[in-house]
């Protein structure tokens, strides 16, 4: 039951940093999903692990996380399309 709830959890993380980007993940909530996984490493890797935590994530480093994840994605994807 807890990998099912973590990949809520990480579905929403990414859905939600998605929202305050203002850009759509590539992938749809699959790729929601492994945004939310990855950013959440990522800020817990950083900014270690304070703030609310719901299932096991803490959310503040999840969302910071996701949100510099996408930014770098947005980046490369956009370095990469001017190229062409």
């Amino acid at each position: 039951m807890g990998l099912i709830l973590t990949l809520i959890m990480g579905g929403l993380i990414g859905w939600i940093a998605g929202m305050i980007m203002g850009t759509d993940i590539p992938g749809g909530k699959i790729g929601n999903i492994i945004a939310g996984l990855i950013g959440a490493t990522l800020g817990g890797y950083l900014l270690g692990s304070w703030g609310p935590e719901i299932w096991g994530v803490s959310i503040l480093p999840a969302l910071v996380g996701t949100i510099l994840l996408i930014a770098i994605v947005s980046i490369i994807l956009n370095m990469m399309h001017r190229r062409r």
